[in-house]
């Protein structure tokens, strides 16, 4: 049975921040695999900063190409939208019935999980992987000791998509945040220009 931490994401696009939290918890954490999710487009919502789903999953393949740990996943683009973190999970264990999924999530979404749609069910059946985010509030009662959440102590990555995508349309000069691999499929592509 391999212990497969789910990292969801929209990943426009995948940065340095993203990988050494992913490579924090493949080295660091009881999880074998981490599996990068490509969140994909809502269809029901208008995002033009947003890249087309086959070009953010192409960036994230590019830049974990080099981490046997660490592997890219398109599978909620196959399934209906808009799509739950539940279902996800629940389509993944039905895929992979021997294996078990976990979810990685920052502690600004901890804060926000109870809101989730049937998240008692996520919690019954997987363990949650938080690592820290700085952000205001405070984690529910009912989480802050609970056998299914671990908390790491992973660096502290306060790295923007949006940043990153603001400052690629300034002409600034971001490439020490991006893997040289990303960096040159978005300026081959000319992206978020």
């Amino acid at each position: 049975m391999k212990r497969i931490g789910l990292y969801f994401g929209t990943f426009n696009p995948i940065h340095v921040g993203h990988l050494a939290i992913a490579n924090h918890m493949a080295e660091f954490s009881d999880l074998d695999e981490i599996w990068m999710v490509v969140t994909p487009h809502n269809p029901f919502k208008k995002k033009s900063s947003l890249l087309d789903n086959h070009h953010r999953f192409e960036m994230v393949y590019r830049a974990t190409e080099s981490y046997p740990k660490i592997k890219p996943s398109d599978v909620e683009f196959k399934l209906p939208q808009p799509n739950y973190t539940v279902y996800t999970l629940a389509h993944l264990q039905e895929k992979y019935p021997d294996d078990q999924f976990n979810l990685i999530m920052g502690e600004d979404n901890l804060k926000s999980f109870h809101k989730w749609k049937n998240y008692e069910v996520i919690l019954e059946n997987h363990d949650l992987y938080v690592y820290p985010r700085i952000a205001k509030g405070n984690v529910e009662a009912q989480f802050s000791d609970h056998p299914k959440i671990h908390k790491v102590d992973a660096p502290i990555m306060e790295i923007s998509s949006t940043f990153i995508r603001e400052s690629i349309a300034k002409d600034k000069n971001i490439r020490p945040l991006l893997t040289k691999e990303v960096w040159e499929y978005i300026d081959t592509m000319n992206f978020y220009k």
